[in-house]
């Protein structure tokens, strides 16, 4: 049984990373519905898939967040829209959909991305 109370742990990916924006859902949740656009309160692990190396987590700073989608990544906007409230999502974003190609000027930039994201709230 997955515990949305606690950060979730991530088995290291296996395989090359995939060149498509991949949805998972590890829990369904039952509440409201998040829309394109909406405003999402979540929690969320952010890991590289070629290292496994966590590089942000709102975990770590203890509380969620709160944000419009249309502020995101691309991944994000593609992959939170049709979640539930009380469901954990995991997202594996490619480069053109996270920060785009490496030497894009981020450090993220080139990389394939983790998340796994709970979704706390939508308005």
């Amino acid at each position: 049984m997955t515990d949305l109370n606690s950060k979730p742990e991530l088995d290291f990916p296996e395989g090359p990373a995939p060149e498509a924006l991949e949805i998972i859902d590890i829990v369904v949740g039952e509440g409201p519905e998040a829309a394109p656009g909406a405003k999402v309160d979540v929690h969320y692990l952010g890991v590289e898939y070629d290292s496994g190396e966590e590089f942000d987590s709102s975990w770590g700073r203890g509380q969620s967040i709160n944000f419009p989608l249309g502020s995101l990544i691309a991944g994000w906007q593609q992959g939170i829209p049709g979640m539930k409230v009380g469901g954990r999502r995991k997202l594996v974003v490619p480069p053109h959909l996270a920060y785009g190609p490496a030497g894009s000027g981020h450090h993220l930039g080139g990389k394939t991305l983790i998340f796994v994201i709970d979704l706390l709230g939508v308005s």
